[in-house]
């Protein structure tokens, strides 16, 4: 486990300022195909996307995770779908059970392929036996646009028999127990169940949900933002996102890049992050998305009427900057974007 001073933005600091603190958890993305295309992606998934992380790649950031953080370190697998890769989800917990790399914490799955009882049991047996601890099923009205509650429902309810109730999670269970048939809704119906289900569950506007989404709930000019910067999101963030082609994101920050492991073990990355470097992610920390909204429109960015909060505005300003071909290392990959 490492001490806050490996860091070198840490080693500078006096005792009473905010560190930037060890990584402890790592969401690793084994794809960016998803058989959805959710209106509230934050990685902007769908059936059109691809990648495939492969399984050296995802055993080595989990590695470098437990040198970071001990035994206190926690990693779970996601997408994307990691589920149309079921072989290959297995290989990596096999894989890491023979390197003595510890149970994975959670499995995230939207259950579009629970579309057989035994199928389902097989499953969630050999999860059991590679010793996952927990299954969390994405249930909400995003999701339920592109799968039928039927599989969802069966996956949930073997699930508790075959798990225990203990280590299944079901997001948004309500929208389980009362689905609401979103596909058969007027666009002002739909509007008005996503606006309905931000103000039950609050989520980022990064990725796709920066877009209809955030429009919806626009509320806020742009110098409303002007004095939330990101220091302390950078700085606090309790872990990271690693997409299948190695590139590091930090929590749920998509497409902004910290490195890449296939390059740079992810320990040398925490050790160098330093929120005062110049570029893209020095100018969010010290001014927040309004700094790179000044630099957009000098290309000739048009601010928009309003936006939905600083992560809205952030997105929506790298959207243009990553189409005019700016900041090439930082902002990406192209899955991230529109």
């Amino acid at each position: 486990m490492f001490d806050f001073c490996e860091n070198v933005y840490n080693r500078g600091l006096s005792r009473d300022k905010p560190k930037f603190k060890l990584w402890r958890s790592a969401g690793l993305m084994l794809t960016y195909k998803c058989d959805a295309a959710c209106e509230f992606c934050y990685y902007h998934c769908s059936p059109d996307k691809g990648g495939l992380m492969p399984v050296e790649t995802c055993l080595a950031a989990w590695r470098s995770l437990k040198a970071i953080a001990g035994d206190g370190a926690k990693v779970h697998l996601t997408g994307g779908e990691p589920f149309l890769y079921w072989d290959h989800l297995v290989e990596i917990l096999r894989k890491a059970g023979e390197q003595g790399l510890g149970p994975v914490d959670l499995i995230e799955t939207n259950g579009f392929w629970a579309t057989d009882d035994q199928l389902v049991a097989d499953r969630l047996a050999t999860l059991a036996f590679l010793g996952v601890q927990r299954l969390k099923i994405s249930v909400d009205p995003f999701h339920q646009e592109y799968v039928d509650a039927e599989p969802v429902n069966r996956l949930a309810s073997l699930a508790v028999e075959v798990l225990g109730p203990e280590r299944v999670m079901v997001r948004w269970e309500e929208y389980l127990d009362d689905p609401v048939d979103i596909r058969r809704l007027s666009p002002a119906e739909r509007d008005r169940v996503y606006t309905l289900a931000y103000h039950e569950y609050p989520f980022r506007f990064t990725g796709r949900a920066a877009g209809h989404p955030a429009h919806l709930l626009a509320s806020k000019p742009a110098n409303a933002l002007i004095h939330m910067n990101c220091l302390s999101g950078f700085l606090g963030a309790k872990g990271v996102h690693i997409d299948p082609y190695g590139y590091v994101f930090s929590g749920t920050c998509s497409g902004i890049i910290l490195g890449n492991v296939n390059r740079t073990p992810l320990e040398e990355i925490w050790k160098a992050f330093d929120p005062g470097m110049a570029g893209p992610i020095g100018l969010l920390c010290e001014k927040g998305p309004f700094g790179l909204l000044e630099q957009a429109k000098s290309r000739g960015y048009e601010e928009l009427p309003a936006y939905a909060g600083k992560c809205h505005l952030c997105t929506h300003v790298r959207q243009f900057l990553f189409e005019m071909g700016m900041e090439k290392a930082i902002l990406g990959p192209a899955d991230c974007y529109a």
